[in-house]
């Protein structure tokens, strides 16, 4: 694509959770946040990123995805013998990140903070010790060490360029993000409520009524409105030939992953109700403040309250502000007259449509 066109997605989703406690904070509550004056129950981004990267691992291809871990040294050994290095690969491998840049403390230990890595970067610094030895001497050269700190920059996975790397004792080898996910409240006012739960000892003596256990969980049932959205010009600048696999990929996994919190005691896993995505070629938009004074149920419950909420905010938005999005297609229970309604599969098929026939097809990432 031209280098000076800019190209967003957005997306827009409501979804409803039964009674979970999907996030919670360091007392084990639901968490939430005030918005409009009312408590609203809240999902945080790191959350939903955790749950969609783990879904990424399900569906793209190994070697274009990354690990956060700290221990990267193995990582770059499980290279070192996929290529048929002969030598010690445990010290190979450390080298091979020191000379990189990173503070290795040990092989067993890793980096200081979690580092994120991609299987093509940890290959790519495996390969160049295969090509150049003196890229493991105790003191290589400034050329040496340029060649070790490109090995990191160069190839990221698809996760990192979506949700970038940040780096304290590198900067250079900071990654931006192309993705930017909102944490998720709910369209109305919430209370926190209380399950009070016993546990019976099964080997407990027959003169003995009392638990053998006995606490609470706190919960909250919730629509929320989540937004995410990804610069998909800056993605490309990354990706190039992975782009639209990756936006497409994104988009799947932040309508269907599901945070894991509590779901062995709350089954709560649902998937959305109704979506909405755009493309737009001036700026993101957030329409969260369709939702700034809270819904009120009725007999209808949430759902269709928030859905004619939202669509008549992002329609004011769109008179008032932004103009209209490029291209807008809708899922679910969203109102008529805000795009193109197609089931989830057929709307992520007609985006990568879309995206394909604005990308430029040359500049093919290998």
């Amino acid at each position: 694509m031209k280098t000076n066109e800019r190209l967003y997605m957005d997306v827009h989703v409501l979804q409803t959770v039964p009674p979970s406690c999907v996030n919670r904070d360091d007392t084990g509550s639901p968490k939430t946040a005030v918005y409009g004056g009312v408590t609203r129950a809240r999902v945080s981004s790191q959350s939903w990123k955790r749950a969609m990267r783990l879904m990424f691992m399900e569906r793209l291809p190994k070697d274009k995805l990354s690990l956060r871990t700290k221990r990267i040294v193995g990582m770059v050994e499980d290279e070192l013998k996929a290529l048929g290095y002969t030598g010690d690969k445990e010290k190979a491998a450390t080298a091979l990140l020191k000379t990189a840049g990173l503070n290795i403390k040990s092989a067993d230990e890793g980096t200081k903070a979690l580092f994120f890595l991609s299987n093509a970067q940890a290959r790519a610094l495996a390969q160049l010790a295969m090509e150049n030895p003196d890229v493991l001497e105790a003191n290589p050269s400034k050329a040496v060490k340029e060649q070790a700190a490109k090995a990191l920059k160069e190839y990221p996975g698809i996760d990192i360029a979506l949700f970038g790397r940040m780096v304290a004792d590198d900067p250079s080898l900071n990654t931006d993000a192309c993705a930017q996910v909102a944490h998720s409240i709910s369209t109305h006012k919430v209370s926190n409520e209380y399950d009070y739960f016993t546990a019976v000892d099964d080997l407990s003596p027959e003169d003995n009524a009392g638990a053998g256990h006995i606490g609470t969980v706190e919960f909250n049932s919730a629509t929320l409105y989540r937004y995410a959205t990804v610069a998909v010009h800056e993605l490309y600048k990354q990706l190039k030939g992975d782009t639209v696999e990756a936006v497409t990929a994104f988009l799947h996994a932040f309508a269907c992953a599901m945070p894991t919190g509590k779901q062995n005691t709350f089954a709560n896993r649902t998937l959305p109700d109704a979506v909405m995505v755009t493309l737009r070629t001036d700026q993101p938009i957030n329409l969260v403040g369709a939702f700034e004074k809270p819904v009120s149920a009725g007999e209808d419950g949430y759902v269709d309250a928030s859905a004619a909420r939202l669509a008549a905010h992002a329609m004011n938005t769109y008179r008032d502000f932004a103009g209209e999005p490029s291209l807008s297609l809708t899922a679910g229970r969203m109102p008529q007259g805000l795009g193109e309604a197609l089931p989830l599969p057929k709307l992520i098929e007609t985006l990568a449509q879309n995206l394909t026939s604005r990308l430029e097809s040359d500049g093919e990432r290998s």
